[in-house]
Parts: structure tokens; sequence; C-alpha cells
């Protein structure tokens, strides 16, 4: 009845959506999500530590190291 969530990433329309890390220029601290390119909605995912924070972002959501944008 209580048992542990198993963390997976959500299930959504990959279509439309690019990979972003938005860095923030006073304090360094970076988080990783995706924009909508019909909307230019930020959805922000998860808050990166490390690069580990990133591969996982990338890996559940599917999303190429390459793909991803940087914005300050």
């Amino acid at each position: 009845m209580f048992g542990r969530r198993k963390n997976a990433a959500p299930r959504y329309d990959r279509t439309g959506k690019t990979p972003v890390v938005r860095s923030s220029i006073c304090t360094g601290e970076k988080v990783a999500g995706y924009r909508d390119a019909a909307t230019g909605r930020f959805v922000e995912v998860v808050l990166i530590r490390s690069d580990g924070d990133l591969e996982r972002f990338l890996a559940d959501y599917g999303f190429r190291r390459d793909e991803v944008k940087y914005e300050w």
C-alpha cells in the first residue's frame, strides 16, 4: 500500500521539444528541462548538481548531448 515509487520519467510527446540547460549568471545554478517550440514555454525537470544528473535527464527523456542548448 505504501510501497516505494519508481523514479521513472513521465511519458510525454517529444515532438517539438528542445532540451535546454539554463544556467544562472550570478549563482551558477543549472536547471535542465525542455522548451516547447510551439509555445516557447520552458518546463524545468531537474536541478543539475553534477554531470550524472545531466546524463540521467538525457537518458530518461531520450535526448542526445549534442541536442542540448544552453541559456544564460
